[in-house]
């Protein structure tokens, strides 16, 4: 099983819905996965799931379980500031540690407005991975100018569309 997440905590944002079409990406090939959305986590769980209180918020353990029992990964990451959103940082810190991602398999894409498709948050993000023991795929798609490359509910840029069906293919093998 594939564990994709939306990388924001942004209601009906791109992350959530390029994060649909990649998990359909990955049942047309025939492999499960599912989705978590940081839209859903629950509001307070910066102050009620980290740190002191790790496992103890009932609503953000079935994230928890959800990162823990999975294999493999694919992180939808749009860039904020010139990086990753502050909220998948703190996501990452509620989860068990260090266990949740060591010796486990992901792949990043990135996602922004601008003309370098989230570069430095992907490479920040995989920095913060190698560190936890996570191994990343080599091939990291850079959506950028999304608004212009995207409808809605399907890329339109072909070249994103083969970028993202090799990577899900790519991670499939890894």
């Amino acid at each position: 099983m594939i564990t994709i997440v939306a990388g924001t905590n942004r209601k009906n944002s791109v992350s959530s819905r390029v994060a649909a079409l990649y998990h359909d990406l990955l049942s047309k090939k025939g492999y499960k996965a599912s989705v978590i959305d940081l839209a859903e986590l629950p509001a307070d769980f910066t102050v009620s799931a980290l740190y002191e209180n790790s496992g103890k918020n009932d609503e953000f353990n079935p994230f928890r379980e959800q990162i823990s029992s999975s294999e493999k990964f694919v992180f939808i990451i749009p860039e904020y500031n010139g990086s990753f959103p502050g909220v998948l940082k703190a996501f990452i810190d509620g989860l068990e540690y260090p266990n949740s991602f060591r010796n486990k398999k992901c792949a990043l894409v990135g996602i922004s407005s601008g003309v370098q498709g989230g570069g430095l948050a992907l490479s920040h993000m995989t920095d913060i991975f190698n560190y936890l023991g996570m191994h990343v795929l080599a091939l990291k798609p850079k959506l950028a100018r999304i608004e212009s490359n995207f409808d809605g509910e399907e890329i339109t840029d072909d070249l994103y569309n083969e970028l993202l069906a090799e990577q899900a293919e790519q991670l499939i093998q890894f």
